[in-house]
C-alpha cells in the first residue's frame, strides 16, 4: 500500500518535475537573456524578417513561447506582451499575447488543481477554507478584479483558484478577459517601440500605468465586483 501511494504521489508530481527541469535548462542554456530590450533591439531585423517570412508559423512561434513562459513562471512577461505589439502590430500582437497568455495560466491552473489542491484543501484550516469558498461562490467576479488590478503576480492568481476548485471554463473566460486592458497597453508600446529604438529612447513601460489607464481598470475591476457587492447589500436589508 505505501509503495502505490508513494507511485502515485510521484506520478502527480511528474508534471511539476517536468516543469521544473524546462525552468532550469531555460535559465541554464542562457535563453533567458533573449528576454531582455536589448535582445529585442539588437535582434529587431532578424525578427521581422522571420515574420515576414513565416506569415504562419511566427504566430503559431510566438503564442507557443508565451505559454511557455507563462507556464514555466519566468520573467519576461511584459518584453513579451510588447514583443508581439512590435512583430506584429497592435492589434494581431494583442490577440496572439490573450491566446499565449490565457493558454499559460490554463496549463499551470490544471497542474496545480491536478497536484496538490486536494492536498491543500485536505490541511487548510478555517480561514483559508472560508476564503476558497468565497472565491468558488463567486469565482468569476473574484477571478475578473484580480486579472484586472494586479495587486498580485500573475503565476499566483493562476494557483489560488486551483486551490478553490474553480471550474476550468470560468477560470479561462475570466482570465482573457480580464488581461484585455493590460495587454492592449502593452502592445500599444509595442505598436511604437521601432521609433523609440530609432531615437535610441527608452522603452516608456509608465505609460501603461498613467491615470486614463489606471482608471479604465480600476472602473472595469468596480463593474467586475459589482455582483458580489449587489448580493450582499441584499443580504444587509434582509
Amino acid at each position: 500500500m505505501a509503495r502505490l501511494t508513494r507511485a502515485n504521489t510521484v506520478k502527480r508530481l511528474l508534471p511539476v518535475i517536468v516543469l521544473a527541469g524546462l525552468a532550469i535548462a531555460f535559465f541554464a542554456s542562457g535563453l533567458n537573456r533573449y528576454l531582455t530590450w536589448a535582445a529585442l533591439h539588437d535582434n529587431d531585423l532578424a525578427l521581422h524578417a522571420f515574420v515576414g517570412r513565416h506569415p504562419i508559423l511566427a504566430p503559431v512561434a510566438f503564442v507557443v513561447a508565451y505559454a511557455l513562459v507563462i507556464a514555466l513562471s519566468v520573467p519576461g512577461g511584459a518584453v513579451m506582451t510588447v514583443s508581439g505589439g512590435f512583430l506584429f502590430g497592435l492589434w494581431f500582437g494583442a490577440l496572439l499575447t490573450i491566446i499565449g497568455a490565457t493558454s499559460g495560466a490554463i496549463i499551470v491552473f490544471l497542474l496545480a488543481r491536478f497536484v496538490v489542491s486536494d492536498l491543500v484543501r485536505q490541511r487548510a484550516g478555517p480561514l483559508l477554507k472560508r476564503m476558497a469558498d468565497g472565491f468558488a461562490r463567486n469565482a468569476f467576479s473574484y477571478l475578473l478584479f484580480l486579472r484586472l488590478v494586479p495587486l498580485f503576480p500573475f503565476w499566483a492568481v493562476n494557483l489560488v483558484p486551483a486551490f478553490a476548485g474553480i471550474g476550468v471554463s470560468t477560470f479561462a473566460v475570466a482570465t482573457l478577459i480580464g488581461i484585455i486592458p493590460g495587454t492592449l497597453a502593452y502592445a500599444s508600446i509595442g505598436s511604437d517601440l521601432g521609433a523609440y529604438f530609432a531615437a535610441n529612447a527608452g522603452v516608456p513601460l509608465g505609460q501603461v500605468f498613467s491615470p486614463k489607464m489606471l482608471a479604465l481598470r480600476i472602473g472595469l475591476a468596480a463593474i467586475a465586483l459589482l455582483p458580489i457587492i449587489v448580493k450582499w447589500a441584499k443580504k444587509r436589508m434582509q
